[in-house]
């Protein structure tokens, strides 16, 4: 079942990237009942070891991890669009959580289970390396304040992270509502030794089939922002 989890760190510890920013909204009645009554379904705790994900879904698929899915919608659409594949959603947002698993038990799918924790902490404890077949990160903060573009995600430590998850030749997509974050993607990826852009996608595109116009684009889209879509390759 998901477990409530602590993100506050000592005040002596290191400052290091994580993959959120926690700004916890008010968790409905709804979305309690979601965790009571499908947490057991969909929630994998983290325990901190790899996990063997062939036993949680009951067969052997192409996994595919998406960081930060907000509220869901997309993660939502995947599981019907792509039954093929497994996916694993982490969040921290609990309302998100709680909204897309009373989606999921309302789709009846089975092709999918959620993490409620730290995205890089998933990564470095719980994920075998070579063990993804794709990672999709879309819309992660772009702290456009000058001085906090420190922590941003999308960084040379943590693109090498994600590529020693991820098989050769599996996928790594972007996409951001913010032109400078956008070009700062594009240049961690391109210097990375363990990503190339792909060859459909060399400059930053729009949109891919398999992923919907969700909620935080349609904002991006009404302040005036465009969208970028950025797909590499692991090498």
């Amino acid at each position: 079942m998901i477990a409530m989890h602590d993100t506050k760190e000592p005040a002596t510890r290191e400052r290091r990237i994580r993959s959120f920013v926690l700004r916890q909204g008010r968790t409905t009645p709804a979305q309690q009942r979601a965790f009571d009554a499908h947490g057991s379904r969909y929630g994998l705790d983290f325990a901190g070891t790899p996990r063997d994900f062939a036993a949680a879904f009951g067969r052997s698929a192409p996994l595919v991890l998406e960081i930060g899915f907000g509220n869901g919608e997309q993660l939502a659409h995947a599981t019907l669009a792509e039954p093929e594949r497994d996916f694993i959603g982490v969040e921290v947002h609990r309302p998100g959580v709680g909204r897309l698993l009373n989606t999921l038990a309302a789709q009846n799918v089975d092709n999918v289970r959620i993490y409620h924790h730290d995205a890089v902490e998933v990564l470095q404890h719980e994920i075998a390396p070579g063990s993804l077949a794709e990672v999709r990160i879309y819309f992660p903060d772009p702290w456009p304040k000058k001085r906090h573009q420190k922590r941003r995600l999308i960084q040379p430590e943590f693109v090498a992270l994600v590529a020693s998850r991820v098989v050769r030749g599996g996928r790594l997509h972007l996409a951001t509502d913010w032109a400078d974050y956008a070009e700062h993607m594009q240049s961690v990826l391109d210097n990375a030794p363990d990503w190339r852009r792909h060859p459909e996608h060399a400059a930053a595109a729009s949109r891919p089939a398999w992923r919907i116009d969700t909620h935080f684009e349609r904002r991006g889209q009404k302040l005036g922002h465009g969208v970028w879509d950025l797909l590499y390759d692991r090498t």
